[in-house]
């Protein structure tokens, strides 16, 4: 499907689209706010399968070049270097594991494809957020995963549930 380069490019213009406008539809936490991109990034990996790094890595240059499309219309590089920046990197792997477990026949294995890129973003961001905010591990993972599993949760239920009916 993705061979035809206009479809590429509708997509992909698509997917970059949503998940800037789920930036702006967020519960503001401390340090990181809960938004629905990761529901465009795991919905762009279930239509897009691999090439669904197009749209993730231009969302990320795009704000990296202070276009106003991480959370609630913030931008540039500080975004990426600040306590947010590893989930927000973590998008990339996130949705390359997605996209290949989508490219395969198997419920179970699309699922875990799912969990697993769901993870990939916790791991980058809780790694980044210790990193750069100077605090312990345990007490990153607290703030930058524990208030969020039940919301991601839903999340990706809700993209494969939609990629079931796409399909």
């Amino acid at each position: 499907m993705m061979e035809n380069r206009a479809a590429l490019l509708s997509y992909s213009a698509t997917f970059i689209a949503l998940i800037a406008a789920g930036s702006w539809i967020s519960i503001p936490f401390i340090p990181v706010p809960l938004t629905l991109q990761t529901l465009f990034v795991l919905l762009a990996a279930i239509v897009m399968k691999r090439h669904a790094v197009i749209p993730v890595v231009l969302y990320l240059m795009l704000g990296a070049l202070n276009l106003p499309v991480f959370h609630n219309g913030t931008a540039g590089i500080g975004v990426l270097l600040g306590p947010t920046g590893g989930y927000l990197v973590g998008f990339l792997p996130a949705v390359l594991l997605a996209g290949l477990a989508y490219e395969r026949e198997g419920r179970a294995l699309r699922l875990t494809g799912l969990v697993l890129a769901s993870g990939m973003i916790y791991l980058t961001g809780v790694l980044w957020l210790a990193y750069s905010a100077q605090i312990p591990l345990p007490e990153a993972t607290m703030l930058g995963v524990a208030p969020f599993l039940l919301g991601d949760a839903v999340k990706l239920i809700a993209a494969y549930k939609i990629g079931e009916r796409l399909e």
